[in-house]
């Protein structure tokens, strides 16, 4: 994992601190139960990037510095070179790299997500807003709800992101592009 990003909790707490905000408070405002806040900023529990988002927006700031401890700095265009976006493994087999980190204000998410079948498959999330995934390469379980996707190299699918999902790999290892609009 990215160095920066093993400090995703601590920029937290400390942004927290400085704006002194309480934990407490911070639960509350972005509407999450404490003792799971508190496993985040303790770095006890992963981050789902959508809940960095409501953290970000409670404490002021752009996600990219929650994620890299530095402000984005383009506003009009930001070019992710092949292999540079901000890497990181939410759990083992899930991992992702951030395509728009550098551009200020985004109002959608794009990242490069990486599978890998040999690895326990992900819980479902939900968060708020859509998602939009596009195979780049092998195949992807899209479970949304109770349903079902396999979806193949040039397939894509585009969903409520409030109804429970999560991607695995089928057979191996595969990426996907997704797009989340908060």
């Amino acid at each position: 994992m990215n160095e920066k990003v093993a400090h995703i909790p601590e920029r937290i707490k400390e942004l927290r601190e400085i704006l002194e905000i309480s934990v407490l408070d911070m639960a509350k405002d972005t509407d999450i139960p404490l003792e799971t806040y508190s496993k985040y900023e303790k770095g006890e529990l992963d981050i789902p990037i959508s809940v960095l988002y409501t953290i970000a927006n409670r404490l002021g700031t752009d996600v990219t510095v929650l994620l890299t401890g530095e402000e984005a700095r383009m506003d009009s265009a930001a070019v992710c070179r092949k292999g540079k976006g901000v890497q990181i493994e939410r759990y083992p087999g899930y991992e992702f790299s951030s395509l728009a980190y550098n551009f200020k204000h985004r109002t959608m998410e794009p990242l490069l997500v990486l599978l890998d079948s040999s690895k326990p498959q992900a819980s479902k999330v939900s968060h708020s807003g859509q998602e939009f995934n596009y195979v780049v390469e092998g195949q992807v379980k899209v479970t949304v709800g109770n349903s079902e996707h396999i979806l193949s190299q040039g397939d894509t699918i585009y969903f409520d992101a409030r109804i429970p999902h999560c991607q695995s790999a089928v057979n191996g290892t595969a990426q996907f592009i997704t797009i989340i609009q908060e």
